[in-house]
């Protein structure tokens, strides 16, 4: 029997850095994470948002946690406007976790949107990961942009390989996490054989939006890499950690043994 390409692991990239603070908030039995972005974070097309899925995958690696997920999206804002958001959508919140969806909309949008710049967009992000950082009571995951063929024209692809570098290079100088999305779906386009059609959401005249079956997976893979995380961060001296539940692989997703 052929084996189904669809079926072949592709997994995202580690974080390298634990995720102490949400880890020690979980052993108190309660975590908010706040998700700020842009259509991804908001949801498009009547696709159920990667938030939202999070939130369901996340009770099922902590179930005796109570956990909440904040969806603070907004569709076509880039990382300047969504840095002015921080103290009502991210601040006042008081997360464990923030993970900031960013970098698409400088790449993608036209100039009659008058989208921010390369550098306004990388200073943006530098700077609200300090601004994030400098409250030292939440962790900070940066998610990068997503493989998609609106993203990959020859008037696109360079400026986009070069934002994941620097959204990469931010995150390392600041020691924090990355989802590593492009890689991701990268994989799953040119190892798995996963075509545009299946990743890209059929109704998106404009091939830059996730399906459903894309936001599901990466969902899934986000999660995991969150348990990873946790499961790095230190525990403190005499006291027994709380681990997750045991992973196994089936068809290339992990899924927690029953």
């Amino acid at each position: 029997m052929a084996l189904d390409a669809s079926q072949i692991p592709v997994n995202a990239t580690p974080f390298e850095q634990p995720l102490t603070i949400f880890a020690n908030r979980l052993k108190g039995g309660q975590v908010k994470v706040v998700a700020i972005g842009s259509s991804t974070t908001a949801g498009e097309g009547g696709i159920a948002p990667y938030p939202q899925r999070l939130l369901a995958n996340l009770r099922i690696l902590f179930p005796k946690a109570t956990i909440d997920v904040v969806n603070r999206g907004v569709g076509g804002e880039e990382a300047p406007q969504e840095r002015r958001r921080f103290k009502h959508d991210v601040f006042d919140q008081n997360p464990d976790l923030v993970i900031w969806q960013v970098g698409t909309n400088a790449v993608w949008q036209s100039a009659d949107k008058n989208p921010p710049s390369f550098k306004d967009t990388t200073e943006a992000i530098s700077n609200g990961v300090d601004q994030l950082l400098a409250t030292g009571r939440m962790d900070v995951i940066l998610m990068d942009l997503q493989y998609v063929p609106a993203l990959l024209t020859p008037a696109r692809i360079e400026k986009a390989s070069a934002m994941v570098a620097a959204i990469s290079d931010i995150a390392r100088a600041k020691g924090v996490n990355v989802f590593r999305r492009f890689e991701l779906m990268q994989g799953w386009h040119e190892v798995a054989k996963i075509s545009f059609d299946r990743m890209v959401d059929p109704g998106d005249d404009t091939r830059l939006h996730a399906s459903d079956w894309t936001t599901d997976k990466m969902s899934w893979q986000l999660a995991t890499a969150i348990n990873a995380a946790v499961n790095m961060a230190p525990r403190s001296r005499g006291t027994r950690g709380k681990s997750s539940r045991m992973l196994h692989r089936i068809g290339g997703r992990r899924s927690p043994q029953r």
